[in-house]
């Protein structure tokens, strides 16, 4: 079985567009709501305030990064099916031609399926099932995931990618009860796939294995949120912050990356500036350059150890 990766796009290019730099990202994350309905061991709560992006609104963003991109991600935090026009937001993204991924708990999948099958803009959805057993409240495991599997078939017909996550590994492996429980998941999609192997035994952690045409299965260690309280390093290493990616909190306040969940690198409002204006402004060079001499000029970035993957 060949082991294969998801998530491949374009690459990043930047033309000049009179005295700045055009940048054209992967993907851009536009977060339509900071609120979840699941309260995770590995998500820190955000301490931002619980809203959700007016239509009018993400249709504005979207207009602002037209020029940089094609792909977007319709989260950072939050549960992006807790929005309740989901559907419509989904229905502009095609509009304005842009292709739509969304990474999801996926214990909403039931109530929004109406509101999800066959939208065109929709390219991928990834299916965080390492928050069933990351949330303390869970049960009925075959339940949630017979949803997700319905969904997934039901979606077979329009090509949409799907990716299931299970984030909850250690660096020395998991322990004997999350082997476990990843057993009882990974059982369920096995037999809905008639699948002749272990998952486990072909899986990359950090990579993905190929269980059907346009689904996907990825393992790999829990994932833990850069924070100021975490420890600092020397600062020497690289990120794609900034090149291939960047992100819009429901806010509107623009950062480098989608693993800065509150704001920390704040690089300005798209309520108040233009996404073009935003990065390439002082911060945003500042941070850019200093991964040109494989140097983190921000504290955040010092603390994250997300960036320690690229190496130095």
């Amino acid at each position: 079985m060949k082991v294969m990766i998801v998530n491949q796009q374009p690459p990043v290019t930047g033309s000049r567009n009179g005295d700045k730099i055009l940048k054209t990202f992967k993907k851009v994350y536009i977060e339509i709501t900071s609120v979840c309905n699941l309260s995770c061991s590995f998500c820190p709560p955000t301490e931002r305030a619980k809203s959700f992006i007016k239509v009018e609104d993400f249709a504005k963003r979207l207009d602002e990064i037209k020029s940089h991109t094609n792909y977007i991600y319709l989260h950072v935090k939050g549960e992006p099916l807790l929005h309740p026009k989901i559907d419509e937001l989904l229905d502009i993204a095609h509009e304005k031609g842009f292709k739509v991924n969304i990474t999801t708990n996926g214990t909403l999948i039931a109530k929004n399926r109406h509101k999800l099958l066959g939208k065109p803009a929709l390219r991928q959805m990834n299916f965080s099932l390492h928050s069933f057993d990351g949330h303390e409240g869970s049960t009925n495991r075959e339940g949630y995931l017979r949803e997700i599997l319905s969904f997934v078939r039901a979606a077979e017909e329009y090509k949409v990618i799907f990716s299931f996550r299970l984030w909850n590994l250690t660096q020395d492996n998991a322990t004997n009860l999350q082997k476990s429980r990843n057993r009882e998941t990974l059982e369920i999609i096995e037999k809905e796939f008639g699948l002749d192997y272990r998952i486990e035994e072909k899986v990359v952690p950090g990579s993905g294995v190929r269980i059907a045409e346009t689904v996907y299965l990825n393992q790999d260690i829990e994932f833990q949120w850069p924070s100021l309280t975490a420890p600092e390093d020397d600062g020497k290493g690289f990120c794609h912050g900034l090149r291939t990616q960047a992100a819009i909190l429901e806010n509107g306040t623009v950062v480098p990356c989608c693993l800065d969940g509150e704001g920390v690198i704040d690089l300005g409002n798209i309520n108040q500036a233009s996404f073009s204006d935003i990065i390439n402004g002082e911060r945003a060079t500042n941070l850019i350059d200093g991964f040109s001499r494989r140097e983190a000029v921000e504290e955040m970035c010092r603390r994250c150890g997300y960036r320690q993957r690229f190496g130095a």
